[in-house]
């Protein structure tokens, strides 16, 4: 039962972490944009930071799930 759990969160956490990267690379372009307003450009980089540290917390929560599964933790 935990396996799947596990296996479950890890897709989850797996899903979750390319959404963050991909909202990320969006934002990064935004944010260099030079015909962009400024305005815009400041909220887009701090969203891409944002969305880093996201994708790196789901990254990392992915792993300790597929970890989990792998040993029936």
């Amino acid at each position: 039962m935990n396996t799947l759990r596990n296996g479950k969160n890890w897709v989850s956490s797996k899903t979750q972490g390319h959404s963050a990267q991909v909202q990320k690379e969006t934002n990064k372009q935004v944010a260099k944009d030079s015909h962009a307003p400024i305005g815009t450009r400041i909220r887009a980089a701090g969203d891409a930071v944002k969305h880093s540290i996201d994708e790196h917390s789901h990254k990392r929560n992915a792993d300790v799930s597929k970890h989990a599964a792998k040993h029936n933790v």
